[in-house]
């Protein structure tokens, strides 16, 4: 009898790819405030090779949509956490600040698809339980921002 096989991990997606450099810039803007050409230019640098992989347009979309409407961002995701945006881990204030944009603005994508790449960025960057938060925050967003596609979905769904 032949041992399991392995599955080889699948390849990241180019919208994944986009969000994780969309998360990275992020981050370093919360950190360090630095101009987002400047930080779009260090993410090309540090990842020669590998940026021309992800979705440009929608790598793009989060990192200066997210910075350009970072108030806005924020003053949507305040009703919904449990203390100042200010006072978040910069990698979960990062992380809901894509979620939050793309609730807002990337009507492409499906508003659980949203969330759950969020869900998985935290997972994959953010503290032990930051994935948790991060899923309860941008649930409840979602009802505020798409209200008729979270109504439609639990109706199919009999809740």
């Amino acid at each position: 009898m032949n041992p399991p096989q392995k599955k080889a991990p699948a390849a990241k997606s180019a919208r994944r790819r986009a969000r994780e450099y969309a998360l990275q810039g992020l981050y370093e803007w919360l950190i360090g405030g630095a101009d987002a050409g400047a930080i779009e230019a260090h993410l090309r640098e540090q990842n020669e090779g590998e940026f021309d992989k992800c979705d440009r347009a929608h790598f793009d979309a989060l990192l200066h949509g997210g910075i350009n409407d970072a108030a806005e961002l924020d003053a949507v995701l305040a009703k919904h956490v449990d203390r100042k945006t200010t006072e978040l881990s910069p990698v979960e204030h990062a992380v809901l600040m894509i979620g939050a944009y793309e609730l807002k603005h990337c009507l492409d994508v499906p508003y659980k698809v949203a969330i759950n790449e969020a869900v998985e960025l935290a997972k994959s960057f953010g503290g032990t339980d930051g994935h948790r938060y991060v899923n309860g925050v941008l649930d409840k967003a979602a009802l505020e921002l798409r209200p008729q596609e979270v109504a439609a979905a639990r109706a199919r769904a009999g809740r």
